[in-house]
């Protein structure tokens, strides 16, 4: 068994999150079954969703239009988080949308280092008070060096939650991360960049995941979808998670989303890999049956 798996009947800090936390938001009954489906057509769930873009634009994408968008392409649950903003704001913008679909959306925070107030305990609240699933980290914001990062890091691992990580195709830093903080579920953005072509980068992430079993791979926006299958292959199904790095008008948005879909549902795999992929890891990982 996975550090990462709960065992079920037990309830300490790192398996609370399976229930008072969840409870929160209804996340426990809505989810049952979904992680033993394990085929092509278990209920989707989208590990990465924007309420706010890290683009110039700090585009805005609101909980009814992200739902909207869920119903049209058929996706049940969507992680979401906002980016170019504070943590406490990240965390009001998505207990807002989270509140409106409690069934649909799961709450990620931002983790973002401030000037004004001490953030640790702000993170701890949100997670164990607010039913907050995970953290969201981007190198493009926020220094991911030892002496900035390191404490949200430890804070993650206690639960642990998840740390939905984009290091930017900077394998050192991310194996830096993984061997630092064994107890904390690193999920690596991009199988290492977004939309990245560099082949000989993300073999390096996919070797990451082979050597640290707190080593996910985020599925979104990859860049050579190809070698999605190598890593199933090489990795495992079980520690790959769908994505859509959306919502993103590309030309629209359910057909960028179906775009993504299709980089996981063309694979030459059983459907059984495939519903862990699209769905069951991230059921399982955040106790959500």
């Amino acid at each position: 068994m996975s550090p990462f798996d709960h065992p079920e009947g037990e309830l300490t800090r790192r398996s609370f999150l399976g229930t008072t936390a969840a409870a929160a938001w209804g996340l426990g009954p809505a989810a049952e079954g979904l992680a033993a489906s394990g085929t092509d057509q278990a209920l989707l769930i989208d590990c990465h969703v924007h309420l706010k873009h890290g683009d110039a634009a700090g585009t805005e994408w609101s909980a009814e239009s992200i739902v909207e968008l869920m119903d049209d392409v058929g996706i049940a649950r969507s992680i979401v988080f906002a980016m170019k903003t504070t943590t406490v704001r990240s965390i009001e913008m998505a207990a807002a949308a989270v509140e409106k679909y409690p069934d649909r959306l799961i709450p990620f925070l931002y983790g973002l280092p401030s000037y004004e107030i001490a953030l640790l305990p702000v993170v701890e609240q949100a997670v164990t008070q607010k039913g907050f699933r995970g953290i969201k980290l981007h190198v493009g914001e926020c220094t991911l060096a030892d002496y900035v990062i390191d404490p949200l890091l430890r804070l993650a691992g206690t639960f642990p939650i998840p740390c939905l990580v984009d290091v930017a195709g900077n394998a050192a830093v991310a194996t830096r991360l993984a061997k630092t903080f064994p107890q904390t579920p690193f999920w690596f953005a991009h199988m290492g960049r977004y939309n990245s072509t560099d082949a000989v980068m993300t073999d390096q992430f996919i070797r990451l995941a082979e050597e640290f079993d707190n080593v996910w791979l985020d599925l979104s926006a990859v860049g050579l979808p190809a070698k999605i299958g190598e890593a199933v292959a090489r990795v495992g199904a079980r520690r790959l998670v769908w994505g859509t790095d959306g919502p993103y008008k590309n030309p629209t948005a359910p057909e960028y989303a179906r775009a993504q879909l299709d980089n996981v549902r063309k694979l030459d795999i059983s459907d059984a890999d495939k519903g862990l992929i699209l769905g069951g890891n991230v059921a399982r990982l955040l106790n959500l049956n």
